[in-house]
């Protein structure tokens, strides 16, 4: 393709891009606001904390309304509601704040602040959310009217959660839950802080991070197995299927599984230049679909980076790290060049966004990553045991916890390192530019002096 071509398809795309953005973010739904009373669907599962929970709603009694009439409401922590709930809600609508720089929990002494203006309104547009409500006065007055396939999934994991919580206590049940579920409702604020410290936070979410290293563990360790590449790239597609149902499919984590698929299929292959391709273009599609992910959605971008990091500087590491062994069935050096390979591609987002940078946060991934695909494995054989048969559920119990009790114990004696965090507040977005061009280019050097190096033999 000419260099001409390529400039008139990047101006076209940048075109469209703009009306999209655009036809997002001006959403006629917004900037309504005033008392009302009106009836809605939660079009969601809840998300509950230990002393609320926000429910998202859509207005007019029909789950598959237009985005515009998704309405955020934040509410007591009893009495429960569930997904398929048709409510009568009377309160007072209004626009999302925009939260200042530097601002924070005042109910906490957290350390950690806002580190520059958030934008909390276009941050739920992405989700189709314009209009917020605090502490309405709430009526059920109808259940079961969402889709039964997305209910079934909810309760299938709500089964999973309540056997957990049956067997294994905090804080341990509450790292179990994020790393499988992504929710954090049994994290207490202290631990969400050592997470922060320590720079592992990424293990309580559904992240592309973790996806792909722990699909890529799979892929290995089928290989290894005696399977051929095919057979194990299907069998491993497929468990990762399979496990983003069983946890209900997330948005977050359907991007982040479509974004660890596309690598599988690279190591497939056996060309890591067509994964780069189509996890660019996987991005591009999603961005064609909500393009205002881009720009309010950090889950989005950390997720690209982190895949697109391992994609190209994973070999690096591994070459730089070659003597530390790879054994048959734990790819120990290939996974601590996969967690590296992430880290450094997702730092400046984390910053930025941030403000901060955790300096123990290598040594703890690298004591912590490596471990989680055999934890994920051993939680679900824990789980669904104890769904089969309750007692099953309490033998799997005491490894998981021992498992989960030694994440909690690295990550709990790194927070604890005086100076932990440094603060780098009021990074301009320049630096994030210069400090990918720089990474780009001793990636491009690299590869070509390992072409180089293949052309002398």
């Amino acid at each position: 393709m000419t260099p001409s071509k390529i400039l008139l398809y990047f101006c076209l795309a940048f075109i469209c891009g703009i009306f999209f953005y655009s036809f997002f973010i001006d959403n006629p739904a917004a900037g309504k606001e005033g008392n009302v009373n009106l009836v809605g669907i939660i079009s969601q599962e809840p998300d509950v904390s230990q002393k609320s929970q926000k429910i998202v709603i859509k207005a007019g009694g029909n789950p598959s309304t237009s985005l515009g009439t998704r309405i955020l409401l934040t509410t007591g922590r009893y009495p429960e509601y569930k997904y398929g709930d048709k409510l009568k809600i009377t309160g007072k609508l209004e626009a999302p704040a925009v939260f200042k720089r530097g601002d924070e929990d005042k109910s906490s002494s957290s350390p950690f602040a806002i580190a520059r203006d958030f934008n909390y309104k276009n941050y739920l547009a992405k989700d189709g959310i314009y209009s917020v409500m605090s502490f309405p006065e709430i009526e059920i007055i109808g259940q079961g009217f969402g889709n039964p396939i997305v209910g079934a999934l909810i309760s299938f994991k709500n089964k999973f959660k309540n056997i957990a919580e049956s067997f294994i206590s905090p804080p341990e049940v509450g790292i179990l839950e994020a790393l499988i579920f992504g929710d954090e409702g049994q994290i207490s604020k202290d631990w969400q802080e050592k997470l922060n410290l320590t720079g592992t936070r990424h293990i309580a979410a559904v992240s592309g991070m973790n996806i792909t290293i722990i699909a890529s563990l799979i892929l290995t360790f089928l290989l290894s197995l005696g399977l051929w590449r095919g057979q194990a790239f299907y069998l491993s597609v497929a468990l990762l299927l399979l496990y983003i149902l069983m946890i209900g499919a997330p948005a977050s984590s359907v991007r982040a599984g479509v974004m660890a698929g596309i690598f599988l299929f690279a190591q497939k292959s056996g060309r890591m230049s067509q994964g780069q391709r189509a996890v660019i273009f996987a991005a591009a599609f999603m961005l064609a679909l909500n393009p205002l992910l881009l720009r309010f959605d950090i889950g989005f971008q950390l997720s690209f980076l982190a895949v697109m990091g391992i994609i190209y500087l994973q070999p690096i590491f591994s070459n730089w790290l070659r003597r530390i062994p790879d054994f048959k069935f734990f790819p120990l050096r290939a996974t601590i060049a996969a967690t590296l390979s992430a880290q450094v591609f997702t730092l400046p987002i984390l910053i930025y966004n941030f403000g901060y940078v955790s300096l123990v946060s290598l040594p703890a991934n690298i004591l912590i990553v490596p471990f989680l695909a055999p934890i994920t494995i051993l939680i679900f054989i824990f789980g669904l045991s104890g769904m089969i048969f309750l007692p099953f559920g309490q033998i799997f119990s005491f490894p998981v916890w021992f498992a989960l009790s030694y994440l909690t114990k690295i990550i709990d004696i790194f927070a604890r390192i005086p100076l932990a965090v440094l603060k780098i507040e009021h990074l301009h977005w320049i630096w994030l530019a210069v400090f990918y061009l720089i990474l780009g280019f001793f990636i491009w050097r690299w590869q070509e002096s390992q072409k180089l190096k293949f052309l002398k033999y």
